[in-house]
């Protein structure tokens, strides 16, 4: 098999005929998968890189999440803030009404997080949050969606925005097809799991992306386990 070039072979979870019992269970193994090899930390990172000494502990921190699914990065990003002090206001936005409904009940009723039903690229803020981020969204795209989409990350966020993303690999994509094997009980999981990696980039396809984007200053990490962190601050 090989990773040389990105799959664009459709995941299940795109299609809208997948019952809302399969999507939660998927959405459950994936937050597992993401709090043991490292994925939510890597969410963390990003933001922290983007919390610098002019966000003050008096100071409304905003930020929203694009591709939210079932919200578990928001809870994450929650409890880092709150360990800071850091007054927030988070919004999830995903173009599922299962994933949005599955947030919802997970998080329970609370004033600083609002959940959007939606394409992204429906959104109309009254004004734009400070920061906006993705988790495992980017690889759904094509590359001509992604130019846009970074043009639009780069437009909606006032502070900046960052990427936690699949590194195409092929030991990230045997390893992840045994585990998922082995351990998973989701259809779903088994199957899209490691067709994410087929689907994820390299860093030079990440540069070529930005470039067409017009972006310029951005800073691109390896992140363990086989990630990537695209950073762009404005």
């Amino acid at each position: 098999m090989s990773f040389a070039q990105r799959s664009y072979e459709k995941e299940l979870l795109d299609r809208d005929d997948i019952p809302f019992k399969d999507i939660e269970q998927n959405m459950r193994e994936l937050n597992s998968v993401n709090t043991l090899l490292g994925g939510h930390k890597i969410t963390q990172r990003g933001l922290l890189k983007l919390l610098d000494t002019k966000i003050s502990n008096t100071q409304l921190l905003t930020i929203a999440e694009i591709g939210c699914g079932g919200g578990d990065n928001l809870r994450v990003i929650r409890e880092l803030l709150q360990r800071k002090n850091i007054p927030f206001k988070l919004t999830g936005i995903d173009m599922k009404p299962e994933c949005i409904a599955f947030a919802r009940e997970a998080f329970g009723n609370t004033e600083n997080i609002d959940w959007i039903c939606s394409d992204y690229r429906g959104v109309r803020w009254e004004t734009p949050p400070d920061i906006i981020f993705s988790s495992l969204f980017c690889h759904h795209f094509t590359d001509e969606q992604m130019v846009i989409q970074l043009q639009w990350l780069r437009s909606n966020s006032r502070i900046g925005f960052f990427i936690n993303d699949l590194h195409r690999h092929p030991l990230a994509y045997y390893s992840i097809r045994l585990l998922t094997r082995v351990f998973s009980k989701s259809y779903l999981v088994k199957n899209d799991a490691p067709l994410s990696v087929k689907r994820g980039f390299k860093k030079h396809e990440w540069e070529v992306l930005l470039q067409k984007a017009g972006i310029s200053r951005y800073d691109i990490s390896w992140q363990w386990a086989f990630r990537y962190l695209v950073f762009v601050r404005q």
